[in-house]
Parts: C-alpha cells; sequence; structure tokens
C-alpha cells in the first residue's frame, strides 16, 4: 500500500509538489533559523562566560555589590589559598584568578613626554603558569593581529585599534596609571608584545591585557584578586549544576557577617543573562509552533483544493464499495510521505545554509554592541545533533494535521448522489 501510495505521489506532481514546497521552505526555515538562534545564544554565553562571568565567579560581598566600578580595593585578600581550598572541593572546575582594572594609558615620545593617553579596560590573567588555558579561553592567540604573546614578565598587550590610534609600535614602551588596592597612586611601564581585536567594540577600543603577577605588583595586591572564576572542565555550562554549586559554596559562608567575606555567583546570575539563557532554552519550541501553526493553515487550504479536484476520485472510490475510514486513512498516509519528503529536501536545504555560516558567519559591526552584555561583531550558526531531526517536527505534524482537517469532507460525501454525478 505504501509503495503504490508513493508511486502515485512521485507521478502525481499536481498533488504533491505544491505541499512538498510548502514544507520544504517551512522546515529549510525551522532548521536555519533554530542553528542560527542557537549559534547566537551559544556564542554570546561563551564570550561572556570567557571574559566576564565564568561558568561561577567568587568575589567579596560587597566586590559583587559594586562590580561595574571594579572595585579593586574590596578584592579578596589571600586569594591563592582560596584557590587551593577551591581545587580540593570542587575538582570537576579549573579556577583561575583574575584582576580587572580600568585606568590611564599614557604613551610617551622619543623623549619620554606624553604624546598621547587614552582610557583602557585592564585584564590582568595567568599567561605563565604551566598548563594555563587562560590566553586560549579568551582567544588571544587568534585575536593578535600583530606581535605574540607576552613572554616574560613586563610585557602587555593592547588593543589594535588603540595602537593605531596613538601609532603604538611592537616593543614600544605604555605606561599604566591607575590606583591601587588601598586607593594609592599606581603607574607601571609595560613593553607592548602585540596588537589584539576581539571583534567586540567595548573591548577593540581600548584595552590592556597583562599577567596577573604583574597586576598585583603594579596595583599592590599581592596575593589578591578581584575575581575568582571557575570553569566547567568539559567548556559547556550546565545551569543546574552549578546552582548546585552556588547552593553548597555560600552555605558555608552564610553565617559570616564580614563583607569581604567571599560570595559565589553563577552565569545566571550576572549581566541579566537570566532571560537570555531561558530565551535560548525556549526559541526552538516556539519556532516549531510558529511554523507549525502557519504551515498547517497553509496546508489545509492547499488540501481542500486538492480535495476539490479530487472530489470525483474520492466520488469513484466510494461508489466502488471503499470505506470512507480506507479513504481517509490513504490520505493521512500520503500526507505522511508527503511530510517526509519535504522534510528531508527542506532539512538538506537548511543544513546546506547552515554549515558555511557556521565557518564564516556574518558580520553586524558594531550595530550590536552596547549594554551590559558581551556580544560578537560575528554572529555563527551552530548545528549540532537537533538540526537533522527538529524540522522533521513541523514537516509532518503540519502536513498531516492540514490533511487530516481537509479530509473531514470525505466522510460528508453521500453515497446517494454519486451516481448522479457520475453520469454527468
Amino acid at each position: 500500500m505504501i509503495r503504490f501510495l508513493f508511486k502515485g505521489i512521485i507521478r502525481d506532481k499536481n498533488r504533491s509538489l505544491l505541499p512538498v514546497l510548502v514544507i520544504s521552505i517551512g522546515v529549510f526555515l525551522t532548521v536555519l533559523g533554530s542553528c542560527w538562534f542557537k549559534g547566537i545564544f551559544s556564542d554570546m554565553i561563551d564570550v561572556n562566560a570567557n571574559f566576564s562571568t565564568g561558568h561561577v565567579k567568587i568575589m567579596s560581598r560587597a566586590y559583587a555589590d559594586n562590580a561595574g566600578q571594579m572595585p579593586n580595593d574590596l578584592a579578596l585578600s589571600e586569594a591563592g589559598q582560596l584557590v587551593e581550598e577551591l581545587q580540593t572541593a570542587y575538582p570537576g572546575l579549573e579556577w583561575v584568578q583574575r584582576i580587572h582594572f580600568g585606568g590611564l594609558l599614557d604613551v610617551p615620545d622619543e623623549a619620554g613626554e606624553t604624546r598621547g593617553q587614552g582610557m583602557a579596560t585592564g585584564w590582568g590573567i595567568d599567561f605563565f603558569s604551566p598548563g594555563t588555558q587562560e590566553p586560549q579561553r579568551m582567544n588571544i592567540p587568534g585575536s593578535i593581529v600583530k606581535g605574540a604573546l607576552p613572554a616574560r614578565p613586563g610585557e602587555a598587550l593592547i588593543s589594535h585599534e588603540f595602537a593605531e590610534r596613538f601609532g603604538i609600535g611592537i616593543g614600544d614602551t605604555v605606561t599604566l596609571f591607575g590606583s591601587t588596592m588601598y586607593g594609592g597612586m599606581a603607574f607601571a611601564n609595560f613593553t607592548v608584545a602585540g596588537a589584539v581585536r576581539f571583534g567586540m567594540r567595548a573591548l577593540d577600543r581600548g584595552a590592556i591585557i597583562i599577567d596577573i603577577t604583574d597586576a598585583q605588583a603594579a596595583l599592590d595586591m599581592a596575593d589578591a584578586a578581584g575575581e575568582i572564576l571557575g570553569f566547567f572542565r568539559d567548556g559547556r555550562y550546565d545551569g543546574a549544576r552549578a546552582l548546585q554549586l552556588k547552593t553548597d559554596f555560600n552555605a558555608r559562608y552564610e553565617s559570616e557577617t564580614d563583607e569581604f567575606a567571599p560570595l559565589m555567583l553563577r552565569l545566571n546570575d550576572q549581566n541579566g543573562l537570566e532571560d537570555y539563557l531561558a530565551l535560548s532554552e525556549s526559541i526552538s519550541g516556539i519556532m516549531i509552533f510558529i511554523f507549525v501553526l502557519a504551515m498547517s493553515i497553509v496546508l489545509w487550504n492547499t488540501g481542500l483544493l486538492g480535495g476539490l479536484r479530487r472530489y470525483n476520485e474520492f466520488g469513484i472510490r466510494l461508489a466502488m464499495g471503499e470505506e470512507k475510514k480506507h479513504i481517509y486513512r490513504t490520505l493521512i498516509i500520503e500526507s505522511v510521505l508527503i511530510g517526509a519528503i519535504g522534510s528531508v529536501v527542506g532539512t538538506a536545504l537548511g543544513l546546506a545554509a547552515a554549515l558555511p555560516l557556521q565557518e564564516y558567519g556574518l558580520s553586524f559591526g558594531s550595530a550590536v554592541q552596547g549594554g551590559g552584555i558581551m556580544m560578537p561583531e560575528v554572529f555563527r550558526t551552530r548545528v549540532g545533533p537537533e538540526a537533522f531531526y527538529i524540522g522533521f517536527i513541523p514537516g509532518l505534524v503540519s502536513m498531516v494535521l492540514g490533511n487530516a482537517l481537509s479530509g473531514i469532507g470525505i466522510y460528508r460525501r453521500r453515497t446517494a448522489v454519486l451516481f448522479k454525478e457520475l453520469s454527468v
């Protein structure tokens, strides 16, 4: 029976061409849209985690209340000991210290006089410890426009835009002016080892990245860190696991009243990411619902038109003694076959469009920048296992639903008028 119906679908283009086209387009948009939104949200989460929030972050309570101001006077002291305790208590995460600071970069001329100054946002990260993954985590090697990674203490990376604006070359010296952990004046000279461009306006406008030991020395933060970030070792953020970790850690210090007691936050709790994470989890369901509804309406009307064209066919089959429920059942089976064909074609087209975008992406420039959430300028799709089957849900459901609704007309045929129709 299925083979017979399949031959009928292939040979009768009037019966199958329009539904297959409608389903293919809908499935194509579903697959491409799902991969697109998954890529956007995944990249956004990864960028925020790697540069700012971690999968979990530990700060002092006072620092957490004023985190946007980078208040290193409220930093965690004895950070090294705390990291060792975290590595023992939670070995499933990689723990890293960071210092996030702001300051003024002074560019001297050949005589040592100031020839340019600009505001800069700085990071103190671990460049030199054996096995450190911090440069790779922040994609620093892939973002270097000229020069190289710092090879020794006293070297720094600066943003390419800043370097171009002030004519800074590799090997030149820049002076960082800031404030120490204790509110004093801080200044330190650094040799420019390289220039980086991350593709995020907030970072590329003015940034300096130095080793954390250099930051601790420059800002008078011996064995202190503004933030301790934790990353799951598989590289994927798990909200439920992070919540359990946060609850367990904060319970240890619940009885302490000291404002410098450590406090853990998970990624969801920072930069307004909670709503974006919730949206990313439901976006596929929302898209499927929209396309199922839209395509069902279109295919219902297509089925009604097809039913009118096949009015005599159904009449003849009823007159020959075929039961209405059998005709209706074959109509549903046809819809499943047509839906499957359209879903395969649409999924193939969707994947064909998504795979190049996963590699090269689309650049939106600075149009996506702004606000408290870090966004990459280049958006890429992300093709996961669900991309190979998600299109079949709207493809099959909408076709079957549309034909089921239009096929109800079969039960309204009256056998008494069939011979009159056939004799006309």
